[in-house]
């Protein structure tokens, strides 16, 4: 049997994106490279535009997934809509991501507003989470992005997030998330 219509029956099914060592270990009877070189060529055959799916790598590993511009199709069948941020989570989930771990007290140093219905919003969508407390008294939560937030915005791993916040930092004199107040 081939291995192209078996990872792609794999991959379909999964619900989430899986990662090479997780394919690898499914298919122990498969030697890596011919994984690699498989993935490689579905990534080809699905990545020109010109199916119904497309293979990306997101969240460290890959998934079959509606292209966007045929989304809103898909949509009337799923009946879903899609997650709604409003300014106040985008706000606060930039901030997340810029200096995770963060707490719930620098978020709102840097916003200037009580943020506890945000991260408590964020945190029910699973595009946050808890990592631990931070060492000073008091010892307050710490909240990082999860794989659910790399895998909802379509993002290979943080280094994306980290470029992505570098290309949308502002001019110099404008004062932004991003940049240290004193």
């Amino acid at each position: 049997m081939k291995l192209v219509p078996i990872l792609e029956a794999i991959l379909l099914t999964a619900g989430r994106p899986l990662s090479i060592k997780e394919l690898e270990s499914l298919l122990p009877e498969f030697d890596p490279l011919e994984i690699r070189d498989a993935i490689g060529y579905l990534k080809n055959e699905y990545g020109n535009g010109h199916r119904g799916l497309e293979l990306i790598e997101v969240a460290g590993g890959y998934r079959f997934q509606v292209p966007q511009h045929l989304s809103s199709w898909v949509r009337r069948l799923k009946r879903v809509t899609p997650i709604r941020l409003s300014k106040a989570a985008l706000e606060t989930l930039a901030v997340i991501i810029y200096k995770q771990p963060v707490t719930r007290a620098e978020i709102e140093q840097i916003r200037g507003v009580d943020s506890s219905a945000t991260l408590r919003f964020l945190m029910e969508h699973n595009l946050i989470r808890v990592c631990g407390r931070k060492e000073v008294p008091g010892r307050p939560l710490l909240y990082r992005t999860t794989k659910r937030f790399l895998e909802v915005f379509g993002l290979k791993d943080l280094k994306s997030v980290s470029q992505i916040l570098e290309e949308a930092k502002p001019a110099t004199g404008q004062l932004s998330l991003f940049e240290q107040v004193e």
